[in-house]
């Protein structure tokens, strides 16, 4: 599929480079018609998540005084709603949520700091993903890092240790949401840094320090913690491999920036993780992750209606829950053959 920029710098296409924009441009259309225009749909997804998330929390609070094992039986579903929460806030950073762009900031910052989630930073963060995708000249934008074959052959001892961490499914899956929240607390100082990152930073950490006082005065500092940590680790824990699995596939797509193409990357790099009705509800549809990547516009309540209703958009590739187990052990994008292979297989590859 043709860029579209390409036309808007004023490249004359070939017969076939024409044919691929059309297509592009057909599609585009076709999902603008899933835009929001309707404040009261996003309302209605605010309340259907957050009053049962705020319920589920009052609940593990209550159950401290009966059992703890009782609370963490609680606290996956409780995780799933704040997993939904994230979702929200994640369509309000593209401006899709609502109609108004001010309501979008408004929404974004408070489940931000649900979420713990600085909402500015993550915002432009989030832009420049879906900017690079499947760019292999532009690695390193809010994706999980990916090295090749024979840059991981070209490094050191020490340095390829570390890759192994970073990508070792206990550290990526278990200690991954901890890092984040962490990291989010600081000071940006990549892409997402200047005032408005700054600011964002700040004050969504005054935001959460103003909220933990307060619950904590009235509840027990050792009870929210007891609470919310355990929520936000299975969150978080969640969408960091929702993240992986619909990147990292077997036949996912990776080009060098001059043969890089938006439309390509969105459709071939990003899959449809087809979950069960209940969870595909939880995560807010962003199994169809390749209709987002293609319009990020149409908000997490629409995907699932442009999916169904436009046989375009069922090209991607599926995968089930026992299929994506497999993606947690591909490490390395293979070049040569175009797709991603584990350690293992690396090795018979660098040996030949």
């Amino acid at each position: 599929m043709a860029n579209p920029q390409a036309l808007e710098r004023g490249v004359t296409p070939t017969p076939s480079a024409r044919t691929e924009a059309s297509v592009a441009r057909r599609w585009r259309d076709i999902a603008s018609r899933y835009h929001t225009d309707r404040t009261w749909q996003g309302v209605m997804q605010l309340v259907i998540t957050l009053l049962p998330f705020f319920g589920l929390l009052v609940g593990m609070y209550w159950s401290l005084h009966v059992s703890y094992f009782l609370t963490l039986a609680i606290a996956p579903i409780a995780a799933g709603f704040l997993l939904r929460t994230f979702i929200l806030m994640h369509d309000c950073a593209h401006g899709s949520f609502v109609p108004s762009k001010r309501a979008n900031d408004i929404i974004g910052s408070v489940t931000g700091v649900l979420s713990l989630t600085p909402f500015g930073v993550w915002r432009r963060d989030h832009a420049l993903h879906h900017a690079s995708s499947g760019d292999l000249d532009r690695r390193g934008h809010g994706d999980i890092y990916t090295l090749t074959i024979r840059e991981y052959q070209a490094l050191s001892r020490w340095s390829k240790i570390k890759y192994r961490l970073y990508r070792n499914p206990v550290i990526l899956f278990g200690l991954g949401p901890i890092y984040l929240m962490v990291s989010s607390r600081k000071k940006p100082t990549g892409p997402s840094a200047g005032a408005h990152g700054v600011a964002s930073a700040r004050m969504t950490n005054l935001a959460i320090v103003a909220l933990i006082l307060t619950l904590g005065y009235f509840f027990g500092f050792a009870a929210l913690a007891l609470v919310y940590f355990p929520v936000f680790l299975m969150a978080g824990s969640a969408g960091i491999w929702l993240f992986y699995v619909q990147h990292q596939f077997e036949e996912t797509y990776w080009e060098p920036h001059e043969e890089w193409d938006y439309g390509a990357a969105a459709m071939r790099g990003s899959s449809y993780y087809k979950l069960p009705k209940v969870l595909e509800w939880m995560t807010g549809h962003i199994g169809l992750h390749h209709v987002h990547h293609f319009d990020p516009r149409v908000p997490s309540y629409n995907l699932g209606k442009c999916y169904v209703e436009n046989e375009e958009f069922r090209c991607a590739t599926v995968l089930t829950i026992r299929e994506s187990l497999h993606s947690a052990s591909l490490k390395l994008w293979d070049e040569d053959t175009g797709k991603m292979v584990g350690y293992r297989e690396a090795r018979s590859v660098a040996a030949k």
